[in-house]
């Protein structure tokens, strides 16, 4: 049988610049990458942020346009597929490879800076290019970086922008409009959305505690991961995938997890199994007291508060428009050879249980579980809500 398989994966975010150090630090539940920030809240308060703190791909040979972070943590993810790229190139041709990437930041930073600049001295830095922070301008980046002319677009929609990338690429491969996709998310720190969560009340006042009776909001993160999707037979597949519009509210999500619900539901029946087959999952798990409730209720609806599962970003920050891919990353991860021992990714937390919510299996450290179906939720403002299902096949 033909599945979307994930032949390829690259990965950047706070637990380390490769898929063997990102997977040895999640599986220990390391913070390390967790950081205290004075220079990203206007009233300069110390903040924890996930940060990518390696050196980058120096993109100063590239046109100023291009200069973005966002577009480093993109090239440093790509780095790690671009050999599986060139072969597909070579089987396909360039104008069979597509480009669909999630982002909600892009390179929203830069033009910061080029806002403050302008602000002193009435000038913009030299070169500086309003589509430097265009949503599109990442996925405009990679296909010139892979030197692809398939389809190329970027999905913007909060927290499930790059979940949704991952659904739109496996819809390009079906209709027969690319033979290989590469697809992904990424996003980078800017003071946008750190003063923007901060206005609502959403960040938390330290490290976020997802689930705990103590959590009190979230911490903003920044990475990028990459797949290569095509069709074949044996591999780590996207089986499944879900998507629904509660339509709520603008930035809180339905009570009960209607949405969500939905969104899992139609990933399970996509796939071909159950809930009841599902092995893992990675939760939204945001530390919020509004999302944390409506995932536990969605999940005790849905039969699944046995199934072990871990919110990841404790240990990554909230990665907001690259957050669907990190985790779905994870997932593969988990999926993939890296996992020699079978473990699980600890739910990272200060395990204080909220009699209030429903109980989950939360992860524990060191925890093991031969694993073939796994689930990524991503949910998002507006009730944008996407569930992965990614899976073993031979």
């Amino acid at each position: 049988m033909t599945r979307m398989i994930l032949s390829a994966m690259g990965i950047v975010c706070a637990l380390g610049q490769s898929k063997q150090q990102v997977w040895h630090n999640a599986i220990l539940g390391s913070r390390e990458g967790m950081r205290w920030r004075t220079d990203l809240l206007y009233a300069e308060q110390a903040v924890v942020v996930g940060e990518v703190n390696v050196p980058l791909p120096d993109l100063s040979k590239w046109q100023a346009v291009y200069q973005s972070r966002n577009n480093q943590l993109a090239a440093l993810a790509f780095q790690q597929i671009a050999a599986e790229v060139a072969a597909a190139k070579q089987e396909f041709g360039a104008a069979r490879i597509a480009v669909v990437l999630g982002t909600s930041t892009s390179g929203i930073a830069e033009g910061e800076q080029a806002m403050q600049q302008y602000m002193q001295q009435q000038t913009y830095p030299e070169g500086y290019q309003y589509q430097i922070q265009e949503m599109v301008a990442p996925a405009d980046f990679i296909a010139k970086l892979a030197e692809v002319s398939g389809p190329c677009y970027a999905i913007s929609t909060a927290c499930s922008s790059s979940a949704r990338a991952l659904m739109s690429a496996r819809n390009l491969l079906q209709a027969d409009l690319a033979d290989a996709v590469i697809v992904g998310g990424v996003d980078s720190l800017c003071q946008l959305t750190l003063n923007g969560f901060h206005a609502l009340e959403s960040t938390s006042a330290g490290h976020c505690q997802p689930f705990s009776a103590n959590r009190d909001g979230i911490n903003i993160g920044e990475g990028a991961a990459l797949f290569l999707m095509q069709k074949s037979s044996a591999g780590i597949a996207l089986l499944g995938a879900g998507a629904s519009s509660d339509a709520h509210h603008m930035s809180a999500p339905h009570p009960q997890g209607r949405g969500a619900v939905a969104a899992i539901k139609q990933a399970c029946t996509n796939a071909g199994i159950t809930p009841a087959q599902l092995d893992y999952i990675n939760l939204h798990g945001t530390a919020t007291p509004l999302n944390d409730s409506m995932e536990s209720q969605a999940l005790m609806h849905l039969g699944l508060t046995n199934t072990p599962a871990s919110s990841t970003k404790g240990m990554t920050g909230h990665t907001l428009g690259a957050a669907g891919a990190i985790e779905a990353a994870l997932c593969w991860l988990t999926l993939s050879g890296y996992n020699t021992e079978q473990d699980l990714i600890p739910h990272c937390w200060d395990a204080v249980l909220d009699p209030n919510l429903p109980a989950l299996h939360l992860v524990a450290p060191r925890q093991q579980r031969q694993t073939l179906y796994c689930l990524s939720n991503s949910f998002a403002f507006g009730g944008n809500n996407m569930a992965l299902i990614l899976g073993k096949t031979t």
